[in-house]
């Protein structure tokens, strides 16, 4: 997911520019020549982890029933927290709100946990108010805790993908991800958009370090362990039980093999690469349990993933039998041909359910609705989107757990940054690392004598942790407490042995018997890579 700004939206037609003078030809119908090159039957099929029920779909059809046009086009939109009020959320009854890289209770990105609970609190009451006139239907509340519960100040934060993947450890990966989940279920909020499942192939690429691996099998067995640890493993009595939360495997599909590592390009692998490559994270994630899928801004062949219904519902819905429904990113309709922000009928016939319309869900609403009745948007459409995402609001026990003041596995606030959650960090970091030569024997290290600890990021929590830390783009300085630096890890393992000095520049060398360099990037989020610092 991304939060736009003025200059990203003018970088992005720039891109787009070039994109096009590079031989990108856009279907302006909205996706007709790309989806002649794919081949439903040449793709593996999958048995998901969680399939429709009798039950289920039964209450379903009942809330169907009941409900008006009006409350189902309200169910296919999802909010920005920073845009809607919970009087407005009342009288619209959307399906979802989501909480944007910047957008806090208040505006505060460093407010309390107990200000994040009570507006959950507050929206899920708003939206299952006037039932005796409406369905009652609880909306869903999304936030990117994509490398631990990191909008939170004082949460624990785990290593961003690329560090997990280099752990080669799934039962690790799972366990972090029932860390994160109890995080996010100590909030009241629902839904996590994690994990990214890209199969990273140039690391031009700004995403980069949300890519597991660029090897396809890894990417899949990681994909499936964190999935099941935020959701709880299907089949057993733990899924989406308390203190777990609802995933959103992202972002379908190919984003990290877009042309030359460019952020919302276009894809140019053919259809096997397509399958056998970028789909592996998707395959695992939906044996899994995964119940959301979010499309991507990239195109594939020239034609925009929003708008690809052969794999939007040929493949995803067809051949996968994906029991779930799809979100959209932020905003990513007004990037089809014909297309605005406000007015986008294409996306949903593509097989998006939901719209994520941060601040454009007013007018998305009323031209939803008027493309209902005059028949541009089909009923079935409508119906079988609204079915997928009241299906899963049904497998989450959003109907039966309640507000989230009123649930067991919200207001534990002491689970977050909590000794057990912060001692699975510490064993991902330890794994994570990676040796690529020991000349010498230099390690392991000698605490004797002097050490001298060099380079801005050795005594930064926010260098350390990088992109969606508190902040979307993330932030330099003591961004969130609680963490440890390298420079003090260092300090607290050699004791008192050895004297330990510090300079960001690497000056006042003369004397050490051993200098431990630090170098990174400035924490940044999608776009392009940054420099080192």
């Amino acid at each position: 997911m991304k939060v736009p700004r003025s200059t990203d939206r003018a970088k992005s037609w720039l891109l787009g520019a070039a994109m096009l003078a590079q031989g990108a030809t856009l279907a302006a119908d909205g996706g007709a020549h790309s989806d002649a090159l794919i081949h439903p039957q040449s793709w593996p099929a999958v048995t998901p982890g969680i399939q429709p029920d009798p039950k289920t779909e039964a209450f379903v059809d009942g809330l169907l029933r009941k409900m008006t046009l009006e409350e189902k086009i309200g169910q296919l939109i999802q909010a920005d927290i920073g845009t809607i009020t919970p009087d407005e959320l009342r009288k619209y009854k959307l399906g979802s709100v989501l909480a944007g890289g910047n957008d806090a209770p208040g505006g505060d990105v460093r407010t309390t946990p107990e200000h994040w609970l009570e507006l959950a609190d507050t929206l899920y009451r708003a939206s299952v108010a006037d039932h005796s006139v409406h369905a009652a239907i609880p909306e869903l509340f999304g936030i990117d805790a994509v490398h631990g519960h990191s909008r939170i100040p004082g949460a624990t934060v785990f290593p961003q993908n690329v560090g997990l993947g280099a752990t080669h450890d799934p039962a690790l990966i799972e366990k972090i991800g029932r860390a994160v989940a109890a995080e996010v279920a100590a909030t009241g909020l629902d839904w996590t958009f994690a994990p990214t499942v890209a199969v990273v192939r140039d690391v031009r690429w700004g995403r980069s370090y949300e890519s597991f691996s660029e090897d396809p099998t890894l990417v899949a067995a990681c994909a499936r362990a964190m999935v099941q640890g935020l959701q709880g493993r299907p089949g057993t009595a733990e899924f989406m039980s308390a203190g777990h939360t609802l995933a959103s495997v992202k972002h379908f599909l190919g984003d990290g093999g877009t042309l030359n590592g460019r952020d919302q390009f276009d894809n140019r692998s053919d259809e096997a690469e397509l399958r056998s490559v970028h789909a592996a994270g998707y395959e695992a994630a939906i044996e899994a349990g995964a119940l959301n899928i979010m499309a991507s801004y990239n195109g594939w062949q020239g034609t925009k993933m929003h708008a690809q219904k052969a794999l939007l519902t040929d493949i995803l819905k067809g051949r996968w039998n994906f029991p779930g429904f799809v979100v959209g990113d932020w905003n990513a309709q007004e990037e089809i041909p014909e297309c605005t922000k406000y007015n986008c009928p294409e996306v949903l016939n593509a097989g998006v359910d939901m719209y994520m319309a941060p601040d454009s869900w007013r007018e998305l609403y009323g031209n939803l609705l008027k493309q209902a009745h005059a028949g541009t948007i089909s009923q079935a459409r409508i119906d079988d989107a609204v079915r997928r995402i009241l299906r899963v609001k049904v497998w989450m026990g959003l109907f039966s757990k309640g507000p989230p003041r009123a649930r067991a596995d919200a207001g534990h606030f002491e689970l977050l940054g909590s000794a057990a959650h912060r001692s699975i960090a510490r064993e991902a970091v330890r794994k994570s690392m990676v040796l690529l030569k020991n000349d010498g024997g230099l390690l392991p290290l000698d605490p004797r004598g002097r050490i001298l600890v060099a380079g801005a990021g050795a005594d930064d929590i926010g260098l350390q942790s990088g992109g969606w830390t508190i902040d979307w783009q993330g932030k330099s300085g003591d961004v969130t407490p609680g963490g440890t630096t390298v420079l003090a890890a260092i300090k607290k393992a050699v004791g008192p042995k050895s004297a330990v000095t510090f300079t960001k520049d690497g000056t006042g060398a003369e004397g050490a018997t051993l200098g431990v360099v630090v170098v990174g990037e400035r924490p940044y989020a999608e776009g392009s890579r940054d420099a080192l610092h």
